[in-house]
This record gives C-alpha cells, structure tokens and sequence, in this order.
C-alpha cells in the first residue's frame, strides 16, 4: 500500500516529530502519521524488529535507529547534531503514543533546552482508548507503570485511592497477581476493568467490583491497562456544621436569603444543605 503524501512539510520545518503507531491494529495509523514517517530523514523506535512490521506495510523507507531506555542518553548528542543540521526526525514506540511510560521525555527536554522544534503526530493511546470503554468518569489520573517493590506500591497505591476520580495505570501480566490484594485493601467499593491486547486478536476487557476481585489462575498475555472507576461519595455522610461555619451564617442571615447563604457555605463545606438551612431556620426564630 502506497500513501502519496498531501501535503509538503515547510522548508527548513525540520524538528523533532513524535509520532503514534498502532497499539496492535495496524491498520488504526493516521494518514498524517504516514506522511511524516516517509518525510523522515530518521526514524527513533524501541524495536527495530517491532517497527519494521509497520513500516514495511507502508511502504516506509526512512532509515531506523535504535532508540530504547537502554541507550536514549547515549544517543541524546548524535540525535541533536542531526536535528541542528536540518533533519526531520521521527521518534516513535512499540506501540501508542511515544513519550508516555516510554521512552522520549529525555529526548524532548533535550530539544526544549536546545531550542529544536518538537510537534506531536496526535493518534492512538492505550490509556483514552481504556478509559473511553471503562463506563467511569473521564475525569481521570493516569498513574504510569506502578513502583515495584511492595512497600513502595502500598503507600503509592494508598496516595492514589484518595483521589476521587478515575485512576489509570499500565502493569505486566507477571505482576498483576502480586497487585490484586492491593487494588482490594486500597478501593474498595469500586469498580475497575482490565484492558488486555487492546485492538489485536485476542482483544478482552475484564469488568469487576474490586470487591470480588480473585487472582488470575492463568498469567494473562500482553500488558494490562488497568482502570478503577472514580470513588462514590456518600452523600448521607455529611459533615456538621463547625464554629466557623456558624459564625459566617451568623454574619450573612440579615444580608442574605436562607438560599444564597445555602449556595455560598455548600461551595466550601460538606455540610448537607440540610443542616444549614435548619440553623439559618433556628436562627431566625431566635430573633
């Protein structure tokens, strides 16, 4: 399959292009994506082996160069030289968007110090493609791959619960058994999905209360995104009013409607509305 580019990068537009590949699909790449690949000079990848697969399918012959966690600071110097000389150079992963929970930041931080044009080729991502199937809230926290050792994951996983949104995070099928008690001790009540080979043959998504969650008996296959739904507050457990709080109705009930004081205190407290219309009540009758 031949794309013919529609349009001409400007001259001189050389850059670094951060561009997103499939996350297994190889058919889910822009035609924009394409076109920088082939008017690359360069192409930064993880896995020459892994990116050769798509560039071979479009006809991509901009040259490859290893670029993985491994060796992205040993490459940093060659990388800018060629950047400063004129070069459009491309930097993608494995799979998804690059720079995020994979190797770039270093690369992109470079470019800002050394004033090298950066522009994003915006295309797929585990993480909205996750989040926009999971049915939580899409106000979320994206976590990135968890700290390893345990008691560095308990306290990680114990700061993370106390956001009330929706929390995103990337683990291997090796350690998901090892972070199931945790997801159960840390969120419960919630619910979470399990995002496994996402747009590939063997696609699943695994829906549970993190309540009823069980070890896996079989190693799942592929990387997991992981999603736990936003935490429910309990509206019944209200807060009561506080001396403070009683001494700014105190101020406005002669200024204000029982109404716009209700709007004024609900803004900054937990306090049913409830609760304080029965003091403003109280304290009118007390006149």
């Amino acid at each position: 399959m031949i794309i013919k580019p529609q349009f001409k990068l400007k001259e001189r537009e050389n850059g670094l292009y951060l561009v997103s590949t499939p996350l297994g699909n190889l058919k889910d790449i822009t035609l924009r994506a394409i076109e920088v690949l082939q008017q690359s000079h360069y192409i930064l990848c993880e896995d020459t082996r892994v990116s050769k697969n798509l560039l071979d399918k479009y006809q991509i012959k901009s040259k490859l160069i290893s670029n993985h966690k491994f060796n992205e600071k040993k490459n940093l110097v060659k990388i800018i030289e060629y950047l400063k000389s004129g070069k459009i150079i491309s930097l993608i992963s494995d799979a998804g968007t690059p720079g995020i929970s994979d190797p770039g930041s270093i690369l992109v931080n470079e470019c800002i110090h050394n004033n090298v044009k950066i522009f994003p080729i915006p295309g797929p991502s585990a993480v909205a493609a996750a989040v926009s199937i999971s049915g939580f809230s899409d106000k979320f926290l994206f976590c990135g791959f968890l700290k390893e050792k345990k008691n560095h994951l308990s306290n990680e996983l114990k700061k993370f619960s106390q956001f009330e949104n929706s929390l995103v995070f990337f683990i291997s099928p090796k350690k998901i058994n090892k972070i199931i008690p945790e997801i159960k001790q840390n969120f419960t009540g919630r619910k979470i999905v399990f995002c496994r080979e996402i747009t590939k043959m063997y696609e699943e998504y695994i829906r549970k209360n993190v309540d009823e969650l069980e070890l896996f008996e079989n190693e799942p296959k592929g990387e997991l995104t992981v999603v736990i739904s936003e935490k429910k507050i309990n509206k019944n457990l209200s807060e009561k009013l506080n001396e403070s709080d009683m001494y700014i109705i105190k101020k406005m009930i002669n200024k204000l409607s029982t109404k716009e004081i209700i709007d004024i205190l609900s803004q900054n407290t937990k306090v049913s509305k409830k609760e304080i219309y029965n003091y403003c009540l109280k304290l009118k009758n007390e006149k």
